[in-house]
């Protein structure tokens, strides 16, 4: 297969923003995320990273990884949502895992998985870390996602 043959184009928004998600053959197959997404929009979002706060500030499922990473992507949607965008916008995640276990990664994937396209999910780096801002947060992730300037 050819580089022209492994890119896929997402038009989500009319003529304005394209998506062109591509794993080039010469690279390793990803499992749960693009390598490369090329996008062509007027305007680009930034997210901080997210954590498993409720509206209250109150974490959400303390020792509970998949409660967590539920709750983490319902925060990045709403984060979105701000400026008229959701996940499908999404082109680029960070995720910091605190302690990261092949267990931890299997959780996350298959969480994650019920937010973030399965056929073009964005592209994403997965990163073990020793501590986040609070010993009772597992993971925080942060986004960038391209919408159409209104």
């Amino acid at each position: 297969m050819d580089r022209s043959q492994a890119a896929r184009t997402l038009v989500p928004h009319g003529d304005f923003i394209v998506n062109t998600f591509c794993n080039p053959p010469e690279l390793a197959r990803p499992g749960g995320f693009t390598h490369v997404v090329r996008s062509t929009g007027n305007a680009v979002l930034h997210v901080a990273g997210q954590v498993a706060y409720d509206s209250e500030g109150n974490i959400v499922g303390v020792g509970d990884l998949a409660a967590q990473v539920a709750q983490v992507y319902r925060n990045l949607d709403t984060a979105l949502a701000a400026f008229g965008a959701s996940l499908k916008d999404v082109v680029k995640t960070t995720i910091f895992v605190r302690d990261l276990t092949p267990e931890k990664i299997a959780t996350i994937r298959r969480v994650r998985a019920g937010f973030l396209s399965e056929t073009e999910p964005p592209a994403s780096t997965l990163v073990g870390v020793q501590a986040l801002a609070k010993p009772e947060l597992m993971l925080e992730v942060e986004a960038v996602a391209v919408v159409e300037d209104n």
